[in-house]
């Protein structure tokens, strides 16, 4: 598991480093229906679970937790509004944690797909959208 992971890191910061491949490049900038207390937050900030977590998204896992993968439903709107099931969520892995914790990463669009993705790390209270 931990090899994937490490893979899976790697081809996330091979595809923001030279601009993506496709669908799987990161905006730069946000959409003109976010939310207006959503900041953004880069890739290279992000800890890094986080990261490794956007490979496995890009790579279509295995994802370390059943949920991950589920549709989110954005019930608070905190995120723009798309239809249900534009957005899914996943699990970042934090450390000495018992359960999943409280950081997530939900992106919307197709599964595998990274340019529209936010992080959370108080478990949607809040959310940055990830950019280069």
């Amino acid at each position: 598991m931990r090899r994937a992971a490490t893979v899976a890191a790697l081809v996330v910061a091979a595809t923001f480093a030279t601009g993506g491949l496709g669908s799987a490049q990161a905006r730069s900038t946000p959409s003109d229906d976010v939310p207006a207390n959503i900041g953004t937050i880069a890739v290279g900030q992000l800890p890094t679970e986080a990261v490794n977590t956007l490979g496995l998204i890009a790579t279509g896992g295995p994802y370390p937790f059943e949920k991950d993968g589920a549709v989110f439903g954005n019930f608070e709107r905190a995120l723009p509004y798309h239809r249900r099931g534009y957005y899914h969520e996943y699990t970042v892995p934090t450390p000495r944690a018992r359960n999943r914790g409280a950081r997530r990463i939900v992106c919307g669009g197709p599964l595998r797909q990274t340019d529209d993705c936010y992080y959370s790390d108080d478990h949607y209270a809040s959310f940055k959208r990830i950019v280069e």
